[in-house]
Protein backbone atom coordinates (compact mmCIF):
# COMPACT_ATOMS: atom_id res chain seq x y z
CA UNK A 1 0.00 0.00 0.00
CA UNK A 2 1.11 3.81 -0.31
CA UNK A 3 -0.50 6.74 0.60
CA UNK A 4 -3.92 4.52 1.61
CA UNK A 5 -4.31 3.34 -2.13
CA UNK A 6 -3.51 0.00 -3.30
CA UNK A 7 -2.14 -0.27 -6.96
CA UNK A 8 -2.60 -3.61 -9.28
CA UNK A 9 -2.19 -4.44 -12.84
CA UNK A 10 -3.79 -7.68 -12.50
CA UNK A 11 -7.17 -8.03 -14.88
CA UNK A 12 -10.69 -8.72 -14.24
CA UNK A 13 -12.18 -12.03 -15.68
CA UNK A 14 -15.20 -10.34 -17.74
CA UNK A 15 -17.04 -13.28 -18.39
CA UNK A 16 -16.42 -14.22 -14.67
CA UNK A 17 -17.52 -10.92 -13.79
CA UNK A 18 -20.93 -10.92 -16.04
CA UNK A 19 -21.62 -13.92 -15.00
CA UNK A 20 -21.26 -13.39 -11.18
CA UNK A 21 -23.22 -9.86 -11.19
CA UNK A 22 -26.24 -10.86 -13.22
CA UNK A 23 -27.11 -14.24 -11.31
CA UNK A 24 -26.99 -11.88 -8.27
CA UNK A 25 -28.92 -9.29 -9.96
CA UNK A 26 -31.55 -11.35 -11.01
CA UNK A 27 -32.26 -12.74 -7.33
CA UNK A 28 -31.34 -9.42 -5.51
CA UNK A 29 -32.72 -6.11 -7.82
CA UNK A 30 -34.82 -3.95 -5.49
CA UNK A 31 -38.62 -4.11 -6.89
CA UNK A 32 -38.24 -0.80 -8.28
CA UNK A 33 -41.49 1.19 -9.96
CA UNK A 34 -39.68 2.05 -13.23
CA UNK A 35 -38.06 -1.41 -13.78
CA UNK A 36 -41.80 -2.69 -14.64
CA UNK A 37 -40.77 -2.38 -18.00
CA UNK A 38 -38.36 -1.20 -20.26
CA UNK A 39 -41.39 1.79 -21.70
CA UNK A 40 -38.66 5.17 -22.54
CA UNK A 41 -40.64 8.04 -21.30
CA UNK A 42 -40.52 5.98 -17.88
CA UNK A 43 -36.84 5.03 -17.60
CA UNK A 44 -36.09 8.84 -19.25
CA UNK A 45 -38.29 10.49 -16.12
CA UNK A 46 -36.62 7.84 -13.92
CA UNK A 47 -32.75 8.30 -14.89
CA UNK A 48 -33.60 12.31 -14.69
CA UNK A 49 -35.49 12.06 -11.33
CA UNK A 50 -32.22 9.94 -9.80
CA UNK A 51 -29.59 12.53 -10.73
CA UNK A 52 -28.22 13.87 -7.64
CA UNK A 53 -31.04 12.33 -5.72
CA UNK A 54 -31.60 9.30 -3.43
CA UNK A 55 -33.94 6.34 -4.88
CA UNK A 56 -35.76 6.39 -1.37
CA UNK A 57 -36.56 9.72 -2.25
CA UNK A 58 -37.39 9.73 -5.63
CA UNK A 59 -39.76 6.47 -5.56
CA UNK A 60 -42.69 8.45 -4.48
CA UNK A 61 -42.46 11.64 -6.37
CA UNK A 62 -42.04 9.59 -9.30
CA UNK A 63 -45.25 7.83 -9.05
CA UNK A 64 -47.17 11.26 -8.52
CA UNK A 65 -45.32 12.38 -11.68
CA UNK A 66 -47.00 9.68 -13.75
CA UNK A 67 -49.65 9.98 -12.47
CA UNK A 68 -49.95 13.54 -13.41
CA UNK A 69 -48.16 12.90 -17.14
CA UNK A 70 -48.58 9.54 -17.74
CA UNK A 71 -46.89 10.11 -21.38
CA UNK A 72 -45.07 12.20 -23.49
CA UNK A 73 -47.86 14.32 -25.26
CA UNK A 74 -48.85 15.30 -21.71
CA UNK A 75 -46.35 16.44 -20.52
CA UNK A 76 -45.16 18.22 -23.55
CA UNK A 77 -48.28 20.02 -23.35
CA UNK A 78 -48.37 20.64 -19.67
CA UNK A 79 -47.41 24.58 -19.07
CA UNK A 80 -43.67 24.59 -16.93
CA UNK A 81 -45.44 25.93 -14.02
CA UNK A 82 -47.60 22.71 -13.34
CA UNK A 83 -44.26 20.45 -14.58
CA UNK A 84 -42.51 22.15 -11.88
CA UNK A 85 -44.89 22.38 -9.20
CA UNK A 86 -44.49 18.63 -9.91
CA UNK A 87 -41.58 18.12 -9.78
CA UNK A 88 -41.22 20.50 -6.20
CA UNK A 89 -39.25 18.52 -3.33
CA UNK A 90 -36.84 16.58 -5.63
CA UNK A 91 -35.10 20.26 -6.04
CA UNK A 92 -32.34 20.99 -8.87
CA UNK A 93 -35.49 22.41 -10.53
CA UNK A 94 -33.33 22.87 -14.01
CA UNK A 95 -33.94 19.43 -14.34
CA UNK A 96 -37.18 19.90 -14.24
CA UNK A 97 -37.12 22.54 -16.93
CA UNK A 98 -34.66 20.30 -19.00
CA UNK A 99 -37.00 17.77 -19.08
CA UNK A 100 -40.37 20.07 -20.45
CA UNK A 101 -37.60 20.94 -22.67
CA UNK A 102 -36.69 18.06 -23.89
CA UNK A 103 -40.81 16.24 -24.31
CA UNK A 104 -41.61 19.59 -25.87
CA UNK A 105 -38.76 18.54 -28.71
CA UNK A 106 -39.61 14.62 -29.05
CA UNK A 107 -43.32 15.74 -29.50
CA UNK A 108 -43.34 18.44 -32.15
CA UNK A 109 -39.82 17.31 -34.20
CA UNK A 110 -39.63 13.82 -33.67
CA UNK A 111 -43.35 13.07 -33.80
CA UNK A 112 -43.30 11.40 -30.19
CA UNK A 113 -40.81 8.93 -31.10
CA UNK A 114 -37.54 8.54 -28.87
CA UNK A 115 -34.55 8.77 -29.97
CA UNK A 116 -33.23 4.82 -29.53
CA UNK A 117 -29.19 5.50 -29.35
CA UNK A 118 -27.00 7.27 -26.39
CA UNK A 119 -25.45 9.54 -29.50
CA UNK A 120 -29.07 11.05 -30.60
CA UNK A 121 -30.62 11.09 -26.93
CA UNK A 122 -27.80 13.56 -26.09
CA UNK A 123 -28.91 15.78 -28.35
CA UNK A 124 -32.21 16.38 -26.37
CA UNK A 125 -31.60 19.23 -23.62
CA UNK A 126 -31.19 17.52 -20.42
CA UNK A 127 -29.27 14.64 -21.19
CA UNK A 128 -25.43 13.86 -20.62
CA UNK A 129 -23.55 11.11 -21.52
CA UNK A 130 -24.57 9.02 -18.50
CA UNK A 131 -28.01 9.41 -18.98
CA UNK A 132 -28.25 9.03 -22.80
CA UNK A 133 -25.95 5.60 -22.08
CA UNK A 134 -28.58 4.65 -19.28
CA UNK A 135 -32.16 5.06 -21.33
CA UNK A 136 -30.77 3.69 -24.52
CA UNK A 137 -29.29 0.26 -22.63
CA UNK A 138 -32.07 0.16 -20.56
CA UNK A 139 -34.75 0.81 -23.12
CA UNK A 140 -33.21 -0.12 -26.10
CA UNK A 141 -30.74 -2.80 -25.45
CA UNK A 142 -27.98 -0.66 -26.45
CA UNK A 143 -24.64 -2.61 -25.95
CA UNK A 144 -23.09 0.86 -24.11
CA UNK A 145 -21.71 0.93 -20.78
CA UNK A 146 -22.61 3.65 -17.99
CA UNK A 147 -20.45 5.39 -15.29
CA UNK A 148 -22.12 7.61 -12.27
CA UNK A 149 -20.75 7.61 -9.12
CA UNK A 150 -21.58 4.07 -8.02
CA UNK A 151 -20.15 2.27 -11.06
CA UNK A 152 -16.81 4.43 -10.70
CA UNK A 153 -16.71 3.12 -7.38
CA UNK A 154 -17.28 -0.32 -8.01
CA UNK A 155 -14.77 -0.39 -10.66
CA UNK A 156 -12.15 1.47 -8.67
CA UNK A 157 -12.04 -0.89 -5.85
CA UNK A 158 -12.20 -3.80 -8.66
CA UNK A 159 -8.81 -2.94 -9.49
CA UNK A 160 -7.28 -1.62 -6.62
CA UNK A 161 -6.66 2.14 -8.38
CA UNK A 162 -8.57 5.25 -9.09
CA UNK A 163 -9.18 5.54 -12.40
CA UNK A 164 -9.67 8.81 -14.48
CA UNK A 165 -12.90 9.86 -15.93
CA UNK A 166 -12.37 8.41 -19.29
CA UNK A 167 -10.24 4.92 -17.80
CA UNK A 168 -13.73 4.00 -15.96
CA UNK A 169 -15.59 3.94 -18.76
CA UNK A 170 -13.47 2.40 -21.17
CA UNK A 171 -13.26 -0.54 -18.21
CA UNK A 172 -17.15 -0.52 -17.72
CA UNK A 173 -17.13 -1.03 -21.74
CA UNK A 174 -14.57 -3.61 -21.38
CA UNK A 175 -16.84 -5.43 -18.84
CA UNK A 176 -20.16 -4.66 -19.87
CA UNK A 177 -22.23 -7.81 -20.90
CA UNK A 178 -23.73 -7.02 -24.74
CA UNK A 179 -26.04 -9.57 -24.72
CA UNK A 180 -28.04 -7.93 -21.18
CA UNK A 181 -26.69 -4.47 -21.44
CA UNK A 182 -29.67 -2.74 -19.38
CA UNK A 183 -29.39 -5.62 -17.25
CA UNK A 184 -25.81 -4.95 -16.49
CA UNK A 185 -25.88 -1.36 -16.41
CA UNK A 186 -27.92 -1.84 -13.83
CA UNK A 187 -26.90 -4.40 -11.79
CA UNK A 188 -23.75 -2.66 -11.72
CA UNK A 189 -25.41 0.71 -10.20
CA UNK A 190 -27.16 -1.17 -7.91
CA UNK A 191 -24.53 -3.08 -6.41
CA UNK A 192 -22.59 0.17 -5.70
CA UNK A 193 -25.69 1.47 -4.08
CA UNK A 194 -26.44 -1.65 -1.97
CA UNK A 195 -23.13 -3.10 -1.36
CA UNK A 196 -19.88 -1.34 -2.60
CA UNK A 197 -20.92 1.34 -0.42
CA UNK A 198 -18.48 4.55 0.16
CA UNK A 199 -18.55 3.61 3.68
CA UNK A 200 -18.45 0.30 5.17
CA UNK A 201 -18.95 -1.85 1.80
CA UNK A 202 -20.86 -5.32 2.65
CA UNK A 203 -17.97 -7.22 1.37
CA UNK A 204 -18.93 -10.46 2.89
CA UNK A 205 -21.65 -10.58 0.66
CA UNK A 206 -20.47 -9.01 -2.52
CA UNK A 207 -21.21 -11.50 -5.58
CA UNK A 208 -17.80 -10.30 -7.39
CA UNK A 209 -15.35 -10.51 -4.09
CA UNK A 210 -13.29 -13.16 -5.34
CA UNK A 211 -12.60 -11.03 -8.23
CA UNK A 212 -11.81 -7.62 -6.38
CA UNK A 213 -8.57 -6.73 -6.04
CA UNK A 214 -9.27 -4.25 -2.65
CA UNK A 215 -11.87 -5.91 -0.99
CA UNK A 216 -13.26 -2.81 0.73
CA UNK A 217 -9.99 -0.94 1.19
CA UNK A 218 -10.27 2.79 0.88
CA UNK A 219 -8.58 3.75 -2.06
CA UNK A 220 -7.56 7.48 -0.67
CA UNK A 221 -8.31 8.77 2.81
CA UNK A 222 -11.58 9.84 2.39
CA UNK A 223 -12.10 13.59 2.04
CA UNK A 224 -15.78 14.99 3.62
CA UNK A 225 -17.07 18.39 2.68
CA UNK A 226 -18.34 20.60 5.78
CA UNK A 227 -21.76 21.18 5.80
CA UNK A 228 -22.42 24.98 6.08
CA UNK A 229 -24.92 26.07 8.87
CA UNK A 230 -27.44 28.86 8.16
CA UNK A 231 -30.56 30.21 10.27
CA UNK A 232 -33.12 31.78 7.80
CA UNK A 233 -36.71 33.05 9.02
CA UNK A 234 -40.10 33.20 6.90
CA UNK A 235 -43.34 35.10 7.60
CA UNK A 236 -46.56 33.27 7.80
CA UNK A 237 -49.55 35.94 6.66
CA UNK A 238 -52.58 34.25 6.75
CA UNK A 239 -56.34 35.73 6.26
CA UNK A 240 -59.62 34.25 5.35
CA UNK A 241 -57.97 31.23 4.11
CA UNK A 242 -55.12 32.73 1.77
CA UNK A 243 -52.03 32.84 2.50
CA UNK A 244 -49.35 35.80 1.34
CA UNK A 245 -46.45 33.79 -0.97
CA UNK A 246 -43.96 36.15 -3.22
CA UNK A 247 -42.38 34.87 -6.47
CA UNK A 248 -38.33 34.55 -6.93
CA UNK A 249 -36.95 36.43 -9.86
CA UNK A 250 -37.02 34.83 -12.94
CA UNK A 251 -33.38 35.83 -13.58
CA UNK A 252 -32.09 34.20 -10.02
CA UNK A 253 -29.79 31.58 -10.75
CA UNK A 254 -31.29 29.25 -8.11
CA UNK A 255 -35.07 28.02 -8.14
CA UNK A 256 -35.91 30.99 -10.37
CA UNK A 257 -39.63 31.82 -11.30
CA UNK A 258 -40.57 29.73 -7.64
CA UNK A 259 -42.76 30.24 -4.97
CA UNK A 260 -42.43 30.84 -1.68
CA UNK A 261 -43.06 32.59 1.82
CA UNK A 262 -41.52 36.01 2.33
CA UNK A 263 -38.06 35.96 3.72
CA UNK A 264 -37.42 38.00 6.44
CA UNK A 265 -33.67 38.86 8.36
CA UNK A 266 -32.16 35.75 6.14
CA UNK A 267 -28.53 36.65 7.48
CA UNK A 268 -29.87 36.17 11.05
CA UNK A 269 -28.73 39.93 12.76
CA UNK A 270 -28.76 40.63 15.97
CA UNK A 271 -31.66 42.61 15.43
CA UNK A 272 -33.53 39.72 14.37
CA UNK A 273 -36.13 39.84 17.30
CA UNK A 274 -36.81 43.66 17.20
CA UNK A 275 -37.47 43.11 13.34
CA UNK A 276 -39.80 40.51 13.60
CA UNK A 277 -42.02 42.58 16.41
CA UNK A 278 -42.28 45.12 14.22
CA UNK A 279 -44.19 43.60 11.97
CA UNK A 280 -45.53 41.21 14.11
CA UNK A 281 -49.36 41.44 14.51
CA UNK A 282 -50.71 41.86 17.51
CA UNK A 283 -53.12 39.04 18.08
CA UNK A 284 -53.30 35.55 19.04
CA UNK A 285 -51.66 34.22 15.79
CA UNK A 286 -47.93 36.04 16.74
CA UNK A 287 -45.02 34.13 17.38
CA UNK A 288 -43.22 31.11 16.52
CA UNK A 289 -45.04 28.85 14.22
CA UNK A 290 -42.42 26.09 13.83
CA UNK A 291 -38.68 25.13 13.14
CA UNK A 292 -37.55 23.03 11.02
CA UNK A 293 -34.52 21.80 9.01
CA UNK A 294 -33.92 21.71 5.77
CA UNK A 295 -30.89 21.17 3.61
CA UNK A 296 -29.69 22.43 0.16
CA UNK A 297 -26.07 20.76 -1.24
CA UNK A 298 -23.79 21.33 0.65
CA UNK A 299 -25.67 24.15 3.20
CA UNK A 300 -27.83 23.15 6.30
CA UNK A 301 -30.37 25.72 7.28
CA UNK A 302 -32.60 25.91 10.47
CA UNK A 303 -36.13 27.43 9.60
CA UNK A 304 -38.15 29.22 11.65
CA UNK A 305 -41.97 30.55 10.08
CA UNK A 306 -42.73 33.58 12.55
CA UNK A 307 -46.95 34.15 12.42
CA UNK A 308 -46.88 37.40 11.26
CA UNK A 309 -47.84 39.96 8.51
CA UNK A 310 -45.20 40.54 5.63
CA UNK A 311 -42.91 43.48 5.42
CA UNK A 312 -45.14 45.85 3.88
CA UNK A 313 -42.35 46.71 1.33
CA UNK A 314 -42.69 43.10 0.23
CA UNK A 315 -44.58 42.66 -3.00
CA UNK A 316 -46.66 39.35 -3.34
CA UNK A 317 -49.78 37.78 -3.83
CA UNK A 318 -52.70 36.19 -1.91
CA UNK A 319 -53.33 32.86 -2.63
CA UNK A 320 -56.25 30.06 -1.68
CA UNK A 321 -54.30 27.51 0.85
CA UNK A 322 -56.32 25.18 -1.46
CA UNK A 323 -54.72 26.35 -4.67
CA UNK A 324 -51.50 26.34 -3.74
CA UNK A 325 -50.50 22.67 -4.33
CA UNK A 326 -50.94 23.89 -8.36
CA UNK A 327 -48.23 26.53 -8.21
CA UNK A 328 -44.92 25.68 -8.83
CA UNK A 329 -43.13 25.89 -5.22
CA UNK A 330 -39.88 25.78 -3.79
CA UNK A 331 -39.48 22.04 -1.75
CA UNK A 332 -39.17 24.56 1.83
CA UNK A 333 -42.29 25.89 0.65
CA UNK A 334 -44.03 23.23 0.35
CA UNK A 335 -42.90 21.32 3.30
CA UNK A 336 -43.91 24.36 5.60
CA UNK A 337 -47.11 24.61 3.69
CA UNK A 338 -47.98 20.86 4.22
CA UNK A 339 -47.56 21.61 7.75
CA UNK A 340 -50.19 24.89 7.79
CA UNK A 341 -52.53 22.40 5.80
CA UNK A 342 -51.91 19.60 9.16
CA UNK A 343 -52.71 17.04 6.27
CA UNK A 344 -50.47 13.92 5.07
CA UNK A 345 -47.72 14.22 2.47
CA UNK A 346 -49.41 11.29 -0.23
CA UNK A 347 -52.76 13.27 0.17
CA UNK A 348 -52.17 16.70 0.32
CA UNK A 349 -53.70 19.34 -2.05
CA UNK A 350 -50.08 21.34 -1.36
Amino acid sequence: MDSGKIHSSAPISAPAFRNALLSWYDVHARDLPWRKDRDPYRVWISEIMLQQTRVAAVIEHYRNFLRRFPDLQKLAAARQNSVLAAWSGLGYYRRARMLHAAAKVIAKERGGKFPETAPALRDLPGIGRYTAAAIASIAFEEPVAVVDGNVARVLGRLRGITHSNEKAWQTAEELLDRERPGDFNQAMMELGATVCTPRAPACLTCPVVGLCISRGERLSPAKFSRQKKREIHYALDRRNGSIFLVQRAHDLRLMPGMWELPEIDAQGRRGRDKRVSRFARRDKKDGLFLTLRHSITVTDYTVRVWHMSAPPAVAGTWIALEKAGGLALTGLARKILRRVANIRENRSII
